[in-house]
């Protein structure tokens, strides 16, 4: 199934095929309907099927055009590495919708620190997080996640054996 029968942004169609994605992949076929739809999807594939792309280009599809100052989707992941690359995805997904986003992980210095408190904050479209980071954050009291439309638990297996 080719991405433009989803039905999807042309601008965000023009940033897939820029990225050299023509063609959807089994999860993503299954999953983006569902997503599309607003209704919950549970997909468990194997690595390098394109499960992000499965849940991302649905979520940035129902973004474009909306400009509000909070953040509406929370992707929770288990590792930096995967943090980083979910959102470079994304950046290079939304690179023509106007979409924000920012990966908000440890070990980086006190600029990352504010950065990712100024996102958290002033609502980035969308926070790929890991759980410790995350609940660093939460934990201090600035983040407001009581308008969040949808919730990605990326590895979640993963997430639960690390504890």
């Amino acid at each position: 199934m080719k991405f433009s029968e989803f039905n999807l942004n042309e601008q965000l169609l023009e940033a897939i095929s820029y990225m050299g994605f023509e063609t959807a992949t089994p999860i993503q076929e299954q999953a983006i309907p569902c997503i599309l739809d607003n209704r919950d999807v549970l997909a468990c594939a194997q690595t390098g099927t394109g499960k992000t792309g499965a849940f991302v280009l649905p979520i940035l599809n129902m973004l474009v055009g909306k400009h509000s100052s909070h953040v509406d989707t929370l992707i929770v992941v288990p590792t930096r590495e995967l943090a980083i690359q979910i959102e470079q995805q994304i950046e290079g997904l939304a690179y023509f919708i106007g979409v924000s986003s920012i990966a908000v992980y440890g070990g980086g210095d006190g600029k990352d620190w504010e950065r990712q408190k100024d996102a958290l904050v002033t609502g980035a479209d969308i926070i790929v997080a890991t759980p410790g980071k995350l609940l660093s954050h939460l934990q201090l009291g600035y983040v407001n996640f009581k308008n969040i439309k949808h919730l990605v638990l990326d590895e979640a297996d993963r997430m639960l054996d690390m504890g």
